[in-house]
């Protein structure tokens, strides 16, 4: 059963969307993310994708109010990206109450670090970001394209030990047009051992009905959910 993750990015303490990760292109869907937490757990979720945009384009953890908030009043089990450069973010982001910390700039940056990260914390606690443009591992919240291309990126930290890989092909994302299907499954086929969590894209029901047929592991969803195009009674009996 593929595992359904609903997403909350935030600026400025809002829930927001951007479309293919353009901080220009941005929709406020709530001024209160805690009350969009407790909701999808109201609905049946388990987990949730807490992303601190803020943190990406600042290079270091700002939201932590508001990923507090969250796992203080839900038993979500989150897991928070955005701007995680250092120990000290790390730290903070865990002693929220994050039960997961997604990287991904720093893997590309600095491996040595993401590799004792990795060591220190284990890989159910990392995961893995790897955003994706034109097959290229992009970096500092998709504003710079690294020189790393996907697969061969993804094989040097299976190496290391890397058990969960959330990839977004920037692409699609915020865009409603269906995830990048063979993408996923190219990745699929290569590292089968991998929790691959999908994202970007998601536009129905039938996507993540497709990627299930696919084998993909999870996916992330959030703009389709937050402008109704996901009917949540057929995904929370059985999907969640």
């Amino acid at each position: 059963m593929i595992e359904l993750i609903p997403a909350i990015d935030i600026i400025n303490g809002q829930c927001v969307r951007l479309t293919q990760g353009d901080y220009d292109v941005k929709t406020v869907y709530s001024s209160n993310p805690t009350e969009v937490a407790i909701d999808f757990e109201q609905k049946g979720f388990k987990r949730l994708h807490v992303v601190d945009l803020d943190g990406a384009k600042s290079h270091h953890i700002v939201n932590t109010d508001v990923l507090r908030s969250i796992t203080s009043h839900t038993s979500l089990k989150v897991d928070f990206g955005g701007g995680l450069k250092t120990d000290a973010d790390i730290e903070e982001a865990f002693a929220c109450g994050a039960s997961m910390v997604t990287v991904g700039s720093v893997a590309v940056t600095s491996p040595t670090l993401f590799a004792r990260w990795l060591r220190k914390y284990g890989s159910e606690r990392i995961i893995l970001g790897a955003d994706v443009r034109n097959g290229m591992v992009s970096i500092n919240g998709w504003k710079e394209d690294s020189s790393e291309s996907l697969l061969p990126f993804l094989r040097y930290y299976v190496e290391q030990g890397v058990s969960h890989v959330l990839c977004t092909d920037i692409s699609r994302d915020g865009m409603l047009g269906g995830p990048a299907f063979d993408l996923y499954t190219s990745v699929m086929r290569e590292y089968p051992m991998l929790h691959l969590i999908a994202s970007g894209g998601v536009s129905s029901n039938e996507d993540i009905e497709e990627l299930e047929r696919r084998g993909i592991p999870a996916v992330v969803f959030g703009k389709a959910y937050y402008e109704g195009k996901i009917d949540i009674s057929k995904l929370t009996q059985p999907w969640v």
